[in-house]
This record gives C-alpha cells, sequence and structure tokens, in this order.
C-alpha cells in the first residue's frame, strides 16, 4: 500500500514546467539577448558571441583593459564544504603578497560561489572567509518531509542559499562586477541544462553591465544553480524566450554534472586570442581544485545510502582528474603556464557529522591559507607530470 501511494503521489507532480521546444532550445534568449552565455561544449554553427567579440572593431571599446599586458586566469572548482580549502588558500596568498589580478575568473558549484569573490579581488577577503568559516548546513537547505520529496524535484530545500546570496552578492556587488567588465575582465560561472544535457557558461559580468531589468535576480539564480546538485537540491527554473515571443522555462543544475571545473572551451582559438589582445609574456592560469586527488580506503556500510554517496564520491573524485587532464592539455597547446592546487591527504578530515561542517571548514580554510602562505600551495604541472601525479 505505501508503495503504491507513493507511485501514485510521485505521478501527481506539483512541480508545473514549460520546457522549451527541441525544435527552439538552442535559439532562446535571455533578458532579451543572445550574447550573455555559450555552450560549453559548442558545436559548429553556434553563436559564442558571450566568450569573445568576432568584430575585430570592437576588440578596443570592449577588451582594452586587458589589452597589451600579461595576463592571469583562475578556475575554481566544486567540493561542496571542501571550498573552504580554496577560499582558504586566496585569502593566504593575498596575505604572502603574491596574489595577481585576474583577467579571467571561471567558477562551478562551490567555485561558483567563491568566483565573485576572487574575483573582485582583496577588498572581499573578509567576507569569504566569513563565508566559509561560518557556513552550515541549515544556512544551505532545510529537509523536505516525504511526500514533499515524492511529489517535488528535491530532497532539500536551498532556499536559504538563495537568501544568503541575496545578502553577500548585493546590487553593490553587482555593480563593481560591471565595472570590471567594462575594462575587459572575464567573470564566467558554469551550469548544466538538464533539459539539453549541455553545459552552459554564463557571462556574469555581461550580465551585470546589461542594465536589464532582472540582471541581478538572474545572477544569483545562476550562481544557486551552479551549486544545486541534481535530486539533492532543486533546479533553478530559468525563463527565456523564443524567437517569436513566447516564454518557457530552462532546467539548469549544478554545473559540476557537466565539469569540474573549465578554463576555457576546448575550441578556442587561443593563439588569435592572443594575437587579438596582444597579451604580453606568457599566461598563468591557476586552478583550484576543492578535493583530494588521491582515494582513501574507507570500508562502505552495506547501506544503499552509504554505497550510494561513496559511488558518487569516487565520481566526482575520478570526473575532476580527467578535467584537470583536459585543462593541462589545452594550456600546453596553448602555451599558458598552469599552477594546480589540492587538497593533500594530510589535510583535515570532515567528521561526516553533517555535510557543512563549521569546524571542519574553519580547519581546512586555515590549512589552505598556510599552505598559500607558506608558499606550499601551487604545483608547476605540465600533462607528463600530472599523469605522474595522478597514477602515483
Amino acid at each position: 500500500m505505501l508503495i503504491a501511494c507513493c507511485v501514485l503521489l510521485g505521478a501527481c507532480s506539483a512541480i508545473l514546467r514549460n520546457p522549451v521546444p527541441e525544435d527552439q532550445y538552442t535559439q532562446v534568449s535571455v533578458l532579451g539577448r543572445q550574447d550573455l552565455r555559450a555552450w560549453g561544449d559548442y558545436r559548429n554553427g553556434e553563436h559564442q558571441a558571450a566568450l569573445m567579440p568576432r568584430d575585430p572593431n570592437t576588440l578596443e571599446r570592449d577588451f582594452g583593459g586587458i589589452m597589451h599586458t600579461e595576463h592571469n586566469y583562475l578556475a575554481i572548482s566544486g567540493g561542496g564544504a571542501d571550498g573552504a580549502y580554496g577560499a582558504g588558500v586566496l585569502v593566504g596568498w593575498t596575505h604572502a603578497g603574491t596574489r595577481p589580478e585576474f583577467t579571467m575568473v571561471t567558477g562551478v558549484s562551490t567555485g561558483a560561489l567563491t568566483a565573485p569573490f576572487a574575483f573582485l579581488g582583496p577588498d572581499y577577503d573578509e567576507e569569504l572567509k566569513l563565508l566559509y568559516t561560518t557556513l552550515e548546513s541549515s544556512r544551505i537547505f532545510f529537509r523536505r518531509g516525504i511526500f514533499s520529496i515524492i511529489r517535488g524535484d528535491s530532497v532539500a530545500d536551498n532556499t536559504p542559499l538563495m537568501d544568503m546570496l541575496e545578502e553577500y552578492v548585493t546590487d553593490e556587488m553587482i555593480a563593481e562586477i560591471a565595472a570590471e567588465y567594462r575594462k575587459g575582465r572575464i567573470l564566467n560561472i558554469g551550469t548544466t541544462d538538464l533539459d539539453a544535457g549541455r553545459p552552459v557558461i554564463w557571462n556574469i559580468g555581461r550580465i551585470a553591465n546589461s542594465g536589464q531589468p532582472g540582471a541581478a535576480q538572474l545572477i544569483r539564480q545562476v550562481l544557486l544553480a551552479s551549486a544545486s546538485i541534481p535530486g539533492v537540491f532543486p533546479p533553478a527554473y530559468i525563463k527565456v524566450q523564443t524567437p517569436d515571443g513566447k516564454t518557457y522555462d530552462e532546467m539548469h543544475v549544478d554545473g559540476g554534472t557537466s565539469a569540474q571545473m573549465f578554463l576555457y572551451p576546448t575550441h578556442t582559438d587561443f593563439t588569435k586570442v592572443r594575437q587579438d589582445l596582444d597579451i604580453k609574456g606568457t599566461p598563468t592560469a591557476y586552478v583550484i581544485r576543492n578535493s583530494r586527488i588521491e582515494a582513501a580506503y574507507d570500508p562502505v556500510k552495506a547501506r544503499l545510502a552509504n554505497i550510494g554517496t561513496r559511488a558518487v564520491d569516487s565520481l566526482i573524485r575520478t570526473q575532476g582528474i580527467g578535467d584537470a587532464f583536459r585543462i593541462a592539455a589545452i594550456t600546453q597547446r596553448d602555451g599558458v603556464d598552469l599552477k594546480l592546487t589540492w587538497i593533500p591527504m594530510n589535510a583535515p578530515e570532515n567528521p561526516g557529522e553533517t555535510l557543512f561542517d563549521p569546524s571542519y571548514m574553519s580547519a581546512l580554510f586555515d590549512y589552505g591559507y598556510q599552505r598559500a602562505i607558506n608558499g606550499t600551495a601551487w604545483t608547476n604541472l605540465d600533462l607528463n607530470q600530472l599523469v605522474y601525479q595522478a597514477t602515483n
């Protein structure tokens, strides 16, 4: 009887959707524009104006602040509570006096929450530290009842996380992001369009600078979507318009379902980018992997939840290694120096009593901070070294 009731309730979903028709999903616009985002898995013929302009005459206007100068890029991965490590590295890097200004910052999942602070620089270090040392589960989600789970789209409700985004990602912060965008600097956030099954790269600076009503809310929605683990947290339903003016919704979830981290799409003609922007010297890409690369031995209880959790953890860990290989390959191809940091095995361990434990996150933040201060956080890697690191 219980199973029958669950099936009946599950058939009566409380979530009413209006998804984009398949033949129009590549043509829709957001906030009335089609240049605010791009597909992360570019296919021939698709417009990628959200990443770089095609008209050479607009380069000086749109990228004047990053032309004829050195470039430093930062990619921040997912990792949940382990995002405290990357936050500690960034703040310690500031105090070490060696942190550069980043020409481009990208973020996925918890990295998406860190990215705006990293993009705006040391002035936001205190907010970043506060966020990752005081965060606890109750500030991110609350569990739903069994019938809400059966009829809904997730196990938990992440309304508290949206409330927190409204507290931290203020209109003033968004205005600062827009000002940096006008200098040519780039802030990109990754989500996954679950309807299309494809990664999406959102140009947050361009959205901030668009002047469109709803731009601030869209930015918070994108950040929320990038950190919304499918099934655990609700997707973000983002309103889009077709060329004939009809409104539909897209279902966006954690960018980590597509990639744990990204720098720029593999199809990018970086030689042309370097030439057009007259980049000086050798660009450097810094990648923060908020996770452990090495697997730890930990016997698993013969329970569905424990088996599933361990399997997903293993999948995310190995996906992150694969993403590091991809980034190493494209940076080696394009003549970009690569520096990578991840959580070593001797770092503080999560006691596992709750998803977001402030004590654990504070300890991990301090660990990342000290590694940056001591100059031991970053490893210079090429593709062959990464193979060695991943297999030894």
